[in-house]
């Protein structure tokens, strides 16, 4: 048996210093209101896609969720507006309906967010106690920057203009399918040790055993997709499954979201020819999946993806991320760094695992086979809306983190989970195979 930590319950994030969470709180917020600056007040309040809410809706629920979760719970204030408790409530209102609902508009809903921020560095100031709470609403924060960057790719071009910066790989590499990794046999820890901060699904840590396989050294790459499209990959019923097959046939399918029909790529407000050298993104786990099926291989399970991402078979130790424990730089601490789309595969060689797979943390989301279920053992903490009501139902996990992730909130252990037909997220995947043990 490999020895483990026990997680009781699932909180234990390490405390820090009261400065440096003030700190991080005004990063984040100062994030969240540059990236969304050069968006106009219309566009901000209005629904781009049924898919996706309101800009605004996020603004107003990022201040809702603070002020419920620092302000009420741990300070024991008031609710600073209870009229707006349900309208900000993302379990009561879907997202279709949320461009309906009595929301602030923006100015109101910046004052709004002010308002709370003032309160919740008053509680912060006397507060002593476990940092759960406060990690929490911090990535809270930093993932709904990355839900709203999903909604401004889906607005139409001249919504958004931001910068880019990107690395360069050679074109002529990236087309070819990845290179393969063998992950050998035998048992590893699966999931957060209990240590830092993690997520209620993330926990508790697990041993697990697997078959020998294989996985893609890398994510997909576009050059790699755009040669199954060629080949008919759309046409081929033989390549899909019956749900991925229905869906495509209904949803009119040809290519993925963001392809335009002449060979080119829409990033936002640009449409670039497509360039082999990037992960493909935008694509749905029925598409996924049809490549790999295409390939002759499949998508790896969630455990599988785990292990090679995060398991030291050497030292027999679980790494919080692909290279280590050491917190990710990528150069992306300020929206002038950032690139608003993936580097191209490997540009980062120093972020592969203990195994030598590459492109885990950063790139795209990577769909694998499995469905969204609890650990066993699992604890609902600190409230079931966060994962547990969405276990059992249609949902794919998705690992990795995308190039809009916030570093903070990447980690080995971290879910993602959507329905399987979802595009708007920077999705990709790589692939996997059985081998003889």
């Amino acid at each position: 048996m490999l020895a483990r930590q026990k997680t009781t319950p699932p909180g234990g994030a390490e405390p820090l210093p009261k400065g440096d969470y003030a700190r991080l709180f005004e990063e984040a917020r100062r994030r969240t209101a540059d990236l969304v600056a050069p968006v106009s007040e219309d566009d901000m309040e209005r629904v781009h896609n049924p898919l996706m809410s309101p800009l605004v809706w996020d603004i107003g629920h990022i201040a809702a969720f603070e002020d419920l979760w620092i302000c009420q719970h741990l300070g024991k204030l008031e609710p600073l507006h209870p009229e707006l408790a349900e309208v900000y409530d993302a379990t009561e209102t879907p997202r279709k309906d949320r461009g309906t609902l009595p929301f602030l508009r923006l100015s109101d809903a910046w004052d709004y967010m002010a308002e709370v921020r003032a309160r919740t560095l008053s509680v912060l100031d006397r507060y002593e106690g476990d940092s759960f709470i406060w990690e929490m609403v911090l990535e809270h924060e930093h993932q709904h920057n990355e839900t709203m960057l999903q909604a401004l790719q889906l607005a139409p071009a001249g919504v958004y203009f931001p910068p880019s910066h990107r690395l360069a790989a050679s074109p002529d590499e990236a087309a070819e399918p990845p290179e393969r990794v063998l992950i050998e046999a035998g048992p590893f820890l699966m999931g957060d040790p209990g240590v830092g901060f993690a997520y209620d699904n993330e926990r508790p840590q697990h041993e697990v055993t697997l078959r020998a396989f294989e996985i893609d050294r890398s994510p997909v790459t576009v050059g790699a997709f755009r040669e199954f499209v060629e080949e008919g990959g759309y046409e081929r019923r033989d390549w899909w499954s019956d749900e991925g097959w229905l869906w495509r046939e209904a949803e009119g399918v040809e290519r993925p979201l963001y392809w335009t029909e002449d060979g080119g790529q829409r990033f936002f407000d640009a449409v670039e020819p497509l360039d082999p050298a990037l992960p493909v993104m935008h694509v749905s786990f029925h598409e996924a999946q049809a490549y790999a099926e295409y390939r002759g291989r499949r998508l790896p399970s969630e455990p599988e993806w785990e292990k090679a991402a995060a398991w030291d078979p050497r030292r027999g130790e679980h790494r919080r991320h692909p290279w280590g424990d050491s917190e990710p730089d990528w150069g992306r601490a300020n929206l002038d760094q950032f690139s608003f789309r993936p580097d191209a595969v490997g540009a980062h060689a120093a972020g592969d695992s203990a195994y030598g797979v590459s492109g885990l943390e950063g790139d795209c989301w990577e769909w694998t086979a499995s469905e969204f279920h609890g650990y066993p053992g699992f604890r609902a903490y600190p409230y079931s809306e966060y994962s547990e009501i969405f276990f059992g139902g249609p949902y794919r996990v998705l690992r990795g983190g995308s190039w809009a992730t916030r570093p903070r909130v990447v980690r080995t252990t971290f879910r993602n989970w959507d329905h399987p037909q979802r595009r708007q997220i920077f999705s990709g995947f790589r692939c996997a195979n059985d081998v003889e043990s």
